[in-house]
């Protein structure tokens, strides 16, 4: 009664089962085996397994039974690692990439009275609905960890985009500080300009009263040694006490060295005044590049003193068709870095650090283009960074300390004129500015010129379209 039953439920279970001898000949095969593979009992109880079957992967198959026989206990097989034994077509209404039934399959070891292994029973379970929503789940888990990472990525992107954007802001706001500098200093300039033209004037008088005093005391002391011998020792103890020869010797000197000052003063106004442009017009014209350098470095001398020697290794060279004060704007730039190379201004009354060298010279391959350059033997510009220093906005300077803008603006004049600016550093050892200017430096022809015009300006700044490679 007990074998049976047990028989019965092994014919009505919803899984497959069947019994093999160690020759692998099929001892039994019940219903779910018979309506799954199309073969009946009848047809292969007897038979070998592999004969009936060929398609079954024979070495696999083979060892995982004949082990069992030798172990005495029981193997296993996951679909996850394969995914069927037998190709039965599963019954699930669902369309995708199953393409056979998935199957679990246990391999069971069937002893006598004696405790030994005389067959191996294979149940084979129907894992097909488990594979498909493990599929399922498997795609959820990769949708949502897709979007995850989009997620992360966007909020990365939006963070930099924030960071850039209060960067930009940072330096908008500074750049606003500079164009208000400019038009400061250019009214300054200006109103010093009215009172250092009258006292110089007045110097330039009072020159000619000293002289004519200095002329008048000789005069005097003459005529009255001349006329009362007697006056002339206690003229002479006047004089001594109010020690008239070095006053008559030091007031010319005075007068003079005043007169130097202010037209040092006077030069530097002017300088500023051209610099700012504001009482001058944006035309193109023949000018002195040598002079336009020089005029920047009277502007920039206190900045850079303390910071570098200023060298210049001028070469004879023809007048350019240019903006002068836009080209003065780019030697202040170019300077300026260059100092900032050294660490930024020195001690008051320390000794300097370095040299900025300032050249000039023809295009040996082109006579028709000038070319000036500001060297430094500073700290340099690491490669990574070479291809971005024309950017906008684009500083290695803590925020509030750098706009990002000078190079970025020297670009844009240096283009405007149609010329080319390239850069040479190497780490430790300096930077090298090359400008280039064609000689006839006509204004371009362009719907854009009057904005190029203005890309030196201090209060109007035209940014470059796109950073040239530098080289």
């Amino acid at each position: 009664m007990k074998t049976s039953l047990s028989e019965a439920i092994v014919e009505r279970v919803n899984c497959g089962v069947f019994t093999v001898d160690r020759e692998l000949r099929i001892l039994t095969w019940n219903r779910f085996m018979q309506s799954h593979s199309g073969r009946s009992a009848e047809s292969v109880v007897g038979q070998n397994l592999l004969d009936v079957f060929p398609e079954l992967p024979r070495q696999w198959l083979s060892r995982k039974i004949e082990g069992v026989f030798v172990l005495g206990t029981p193997a296993y097989s996951s679909w996850e690692h394969r995914p069927y034994l037998f190709r039965f077509e599963h019954s699930r209404p669902i369309t995708g990439t199953i393409d056979a039934m998935r199957q679990n399959c246990n391999f069971i070891p069937i002893e006598n009275s004696r405790g030994e292994v005389v067959a191996v029973g294979v149940a084979i379970v129907d894992t097909t609905d488990v594979c498909i929503a493990y599929g399922e789940l498997q795609d959820r888990e990769k949708a949502v960890t897709n979007a995850l990472a989009e997620l992360t990525v966007r909020n990365q992107q939006l963070t930099s985009l924030n960071d850039a954007l209060a960067h930009a802001h940072q330096q908008l706001l500074q750049s606003e500080k500079l164009a208000a500098i400019g038009q400061l200093a250019a009214g300054v300039a200006h109103e010093i300009n009215n009172p250092v033209g009258f006292v110089l004037s007045n110097l330039n008088t009072l020159d000619g009263y000293v002289k004519t005093l200095i002329r008048y005391a000789a005069d005097v002391q003459r005529m009255v040694s001349e006329a009362a011998p007697a006056l002339k020792h206690d003229i002479e103890a006047l004089a001594e006490q109010a020690d008239l020869d070095y006053l008559l010797g030091d007031a010319p000197t005075l007068v003079h060295e005043s007169k130097e000052g202010l037209a040092r003063v006077r030069t530097i106004v002017v300088d500023l005044r051209d610099f700012s442009r504001v009482d001058s017009t944006q035309v193109w014209e023949l000018a002195d590049i040598h002079r336009c350098i020089e005029s920047t470095l009277n502007i920039v001398h206190n900045e850079v003193k303390y910071c570098a020697h200023l060298v210049r290794e001028y070469a004879e060279i023809p007048f350019v068709r240019c903006i002068p004060s836009q080209i003065s704007q780019v030697v202040l730039n170019l300077v300026v870095n260059a100092a900032q190379a050294y660490g930024g201004n020195h001690e008051q009354h320390g000794a300097p650090r370095g040299t900025i060298t300032v050249r000039t010279g023809m295009d040996a391959a082109d006579p028709s283009r000038v070319w000036f350059e500001v060297a430094d033997m500073g700290c340099g510009i690491p490669p990574e960074l070479l291809k971005r220093i024309f950017d906008p906005f684009f500083t290695t300077k803590p925020v509030g300390q750098g706009t990002g803008l000078g190079l970025s603006v020297t670009y844009g004049i240096v283009n405007a004129h149609r010329g080319t600016i390239s850069v040479a550093s190497t780490i430790g050892e300096g930077t090298t500015f090359r400008v280039t200017l064609p000689v006839d430096g006509a204004q371009p022809e362009d719907s854009n010129t009057e904005a190029l015009a203005q890309s030196g300006s201090l209060d109007a700044i035209a940014l470059p379209a796109q950073s040239p490679a530098a080289t």
